[in-house]
């Protein structure tokens, strides 16, 4: 009867809690579809020969009026007010199924609702004390058939089950983006920190000098004027090393490391359910040489995450033949490459520091996109010929 085929989603459920804060609006219709469950409301008095129920009809339009009311909170008001909702759906269901058995489907709907009232424990703790009680009025008071009571609480635990652990899943998805937050957070605390130590290295002894030798030659200036010359020129050397120093520091600042690009890599695809293995030949590059092959892994990654509808993706840095190949790959819908600006700025970057692109896609087997370049003079793999590997 009603109880075999009454199974609402736990998605539905928590998508009016979205749709109620904003987060997906183009969903804000979807739970009225959950009313659907509703239709062994009125079938079951009617399923039933002869005349069991016959004053069904009246106390059923009457609760299903209330219900409607609830269920409108519980989806488009504060989500606070679940719990005495779910309570006075539960308190339909045993107020109308003496007229009308198939008003057990206030009871589903409670129990699912219920998992939303606390804590797990909490929660199955109420789910556990609603199902006692109705199964109690069920048997002793109404006695009517316990092999659909059965079907109704197994259902009721299912769903109640299901949407608990629904639940549980974004809490622990939110508490994971809050450390993705918190880590980035301090790593950029942590770098901001390095940069102000690596200042202050550099420019600290350096501005010192430049100040002595700018009193030296001040004092020089009336009795030796040679040497207060010499001493500027002495301060106009030290300042354009400090210069030069300066701009070497900010460009390795600005410079993408791969490794940091890799990291932000695996958390981008891993929160959208992406999985990403990656393996690495240990070899140090030039800093253009490395920026430009992390930008390539930045764009594709983006690619992979909007636009691939992915599962798994691979990333590989590998030293062969004489060239650094880099090969990105993912197992997406695939299909034709259309160039945009992404991907000519991509082959743009890359021809900078004469690196070949190549992409290969066809529909239903994804994406790989490799990258090739001569290795740096003065650049060598650490354990070459077999590149040592360091693999998530």
């Amino acid at each position: 009867m009603l109880s075999r085929i009454f199974t609402p989603s736990a998605n539905s459920v928590l998508r009016g809690y979205a749709d109620h804060t904003g987060a997906k609006r183009s969903t804000h219709w979807l739970p009225a579809l959950m009313l659907v469950w509703t239709f062994w409301l009125f079938f079951t008095p009617l399923y039933e020969t002869g005349n069991a129920f016959p004053h069904w009809l009246w106390p059923t339009l009457s609760s299903f009026v209330v219900f409607l009311g609830l269920f409108y909170r519980i989806y488009y008001r504060d989500r606070a007010q679940v719990v005495w909702c779910a309570s006075a759906m539960a308190a339909l269901g045993f107020a109308v199924t003496p007229f009308n058995p198939g008003a057990q489907c206030y009871v589903i709907y409670a129990c699912a609702y219920l998992a939303l009232s606390g804590p797990t424990r909490v929660a199955l703790r109420n789910i556990f004390v609603l199902l006692v009680l109705y199964s109690a009025q069920w048997l002793l008071l109404l006695g009517f058939a316990w092999m659909y009571l059965i079907n109704g609480v197994l259902v009721s635990l299912a769903v109640g089950f299901m949407n608990i652990n629904f639940l549980r899943k974004q809490e622990r998805d939110a508490e994971l983006r809050l450390s993705h937050e918190e880590v980035r957070r301090l790593a950029a605390v942590a770098e901001r920190e390095r940069i102000g130590r690596d200042l202050h290295d550099l420019l600290g002894h350096t501005l010192s000098l430049i100040t002595l030798k700018s009193e030296l030659a001040n004092k020089l200036f009336g009795r030796d004027a040679t040497a207060a010359r010499r001493e500027m020129a002495d301060v106009e050397r030290v300042a354009r090393d400090a210069l030069a120093q300066v701009r070497r520091a900010v460009t390795g600042i600005r410079a993408a490391g791969f490794a940091a690009e890799l990291a932000s890599a695996k958390l981008l695809l891993e929160s959208n359910s992406v999985r990403l293995d990656y393996a690495l030949a240990d070899i140090a590059l030039p800093v253009d040489v490395e920026t430009v092959l992390a930008m390539t892994v930045r764009e594709a990654v983006t690619n992979i995450q909007r636009h691939a509808q992915a599962t798994q993706a691979h990333i590989a840095l590998e030293c062969a033949q004489n060239k650094v190949v880099l090969r990105i790959e993912d197992n997406g819908r695939g299909g034709a490459i259309v160039p945009g600006n992404g991907l000519t700025g991509m082959r743009e970057r890359l021809a900078t520091v004469g690196a070949q692109l190549s992409i290969q896609s066809q529909r239903g087997s994804g994406t790989r996109l490799s990258v090739s370049l001569p290795i740096p003079q003065g650049q060598h793999a650490v354990d070459a010929p077999a590149a040592a590997l360091r693999r998530a």
